[in-house]
């Protein structure tokens, strides 16, 4: 059986690995994240009501999405509990305890309500999700009608891809940048199969552009 597109590796992920990812989302990474939150925002509409980030390693996503959105909650879900703890350190340190929460699951199988939150935003982690399918499934079934996913991977401009690639094989000349594998030649024909089987063909668009590759699915009220 040919493996899920999105399954670049299966990662051994500890605290150690979650202790870099938190040193490079903080450092090299770390101009991308209001980006990306500012076009999620702008894309889907949704500035209010509960935002999940998956795949959320540090939060610093979440904390953008916080400080773009000052009328939303939001969760930062992954499923190490290590990278849920160095995030509630960095959460802290922002001072938005008040507004953001960790939570540890699956995204396979996420343990919220039907219709428990407006905006999905993930910028990475589906590149390592085991089955796309499901995994979708679930993010429709959790959000709210009227809601709105911004998923997929990418720098948030074509100036930020180019500084952090740039900086990042400096630090490692084997570095591999996952956004380039994102389609596979056919991303969005097999989102569209994927979405058809799912019954929610007609909700969803692909935004392949400076920006990155995003999926950006909604809901009807």
């Amino acid at each position: 059986m040919q493996k899920n597109w999105t399954q670049t590796t299966t990662p051994t992920f500890n605290r150690d690995n979650a202790l870099k990812m938190n040193d490079i989302a903080r450092t090299v990474f770390a101009p991308i994240y209001p980006v990306i939150a500012r076009n999620a925002v702008a894309v889907t509409g949704v500035d209010r009501g509960v935002c999940l980030e998956l795949g959320s390693g540090p939060a610093m996503l979440s904390i953008a999405m916080a400080r773009q959105a000052p009328q939303m909650k939001v969760i930062a879900f992954d499923f190490s509990v290590d990278a849920g703890q160095i995030a509630m350190d960095n959460i802290r340190e922002a001072q938005l305890s008040d507004r953001i929460r960790t939570a540890a699951g699956d995204v396979h199988a996420m343990p919220f309500e039907d219709g428990y939150v407006d905006l999905i935003v993930s910028r990475g982690s589906m590149f390592f999700w085991d089955d796309l399918k499901s995994a979708f499934r679930e993010i429709y079934r959790v959000l709210a009608p009227g809601g709105c996913t911004y998923i997929g991977g990418g720098f948030g401009s074509l100036e930020l891809r180019e500084k952090v690639v740039a900086e990042m094989l400096k630090r490692n000349p084997a570095w591999d940048c996952y956004a380039k594998k994102k389609t596979d030649g056919d991303g969005a024909g097999r989102f569209g199969k994927m979405f058809r089987k799912l019954g929610c063909d007609d909700s969803y668009r692909i935004i392949d552009d400076e920006t990155g590759f995003w999926v950006v699915l909604s809901k009807s009220a």
